[in-house]
């Protein structure tokens, strides 16, 4: 089995979901839509929204406070769509999820349970994964034959995790603040284990998962604040993309099924 790739009208539906359901939409989705982008955000939002039916058992791993962190019409609308949807996640957040049927405050590598999972997402969790194997050992334990798991993270060799390995966890956080806005509790340690097409590709076939999907996501969001940049930094991509040059700053978004 493979899948399709996303389709333009699924882009385009996560992106009304996300910025045209509660009035006029705001400068960054004004500068994305005239530059015709779509951020990594979006791909993966529509890929799960693609997966995701009446009756699926969906189990997200390290979910936090927020399954879409920028998208929840979506999260709400598939919560109520699937069978069930468990969260787990060992910070204290997962508990503040409005969206999850279930709640589970424990680390991924010591997750038990007698459910067996449909669909199991990842999203931004591969870069903190230090035992990429006890994460597997987890999932093949909870999923069954023809199980999708989808993995959404950074691409190890793009500037900003380069630069992430070379700054100490004290100083990532005023950094994060400032391109960001985020909380402090919403930073953690990352190892960049899982964070090559070759690095999962070999990991999940070891498990008994094959690649159904993989795509390289182009991630123009580094200086989203800052609205003269962000113009800027599309302008860029733009021009990299008319000349079919791939741009540095990249997102992995992948599926792997049991089998």
């Amino acid at each position: 089995m493979t899948l399709e790739a996303l389709e333009q009208d699924e882009l385009d539906r996560v992106f009304h979901l996300k910025y045209e359901t509660s009035g006029p939409i705001g400068s960054t989705p004004s500068l994305y839509r005239k530059f015709d982008y779509h951020s990594p955000d979006d791909y993966y939002e529509a890929l799960v929204n693609r997966l995701v039916g009446g009756e699926t058992a969906w189990l997200d791993v390290g979910c936090g406070r927020a399954l879409f962190p920028s998208n929840f019409p979506l999260a709400k609308v598939l919560s109520e769509r699937c069978k069930t949807l468990v969260g787990v996640d060992p910070d204290p957040t997962i508990m503040e999820n409005p969206v999850v049927h279930e709640a589970v405050q424990e680390s991924v590598y010591e997750y038990r349970t007698d459910k067996r999972f449909d669909l199991v997402t990842l999203r931004m969790v591969a870069e903190h994964i230090d035992d990429p194997q006890a994460l597997l050992l987890t999932l093949t334990e909870c999923t069954r034959n023809g199980s999708i798991v989808v993995t959404y993270t950074v691409n190890a060799w793009s500037p900003i995790p380069l630069l992430t390995r070379l700054t100490p966890l004290a100083v990532r956080h005023p950094l994060k603040k400032l391109l960001w806005q985020t909380d402090e509790k919403d930073t953690f340690p990352t190892t960049y284990r899982m964070n090559t097409r070759k690095q999962l590709r070999t990991m999940f076939a070891g498990s008994g998962f094959s690649e159904i999907f993989f795509s390289y996501l182009d991630d123009c969001r580094t200086l989203s604040r800052f609205q003269t940049l962000l113009s800027a930094e599309l302008a860029v991509w733009f021009a990299l993309n008319k000349i079919s040059v791939r741009y540095p700053e990249l997102c992995i978004l992948a599926a792997y099924q049991r089998s």
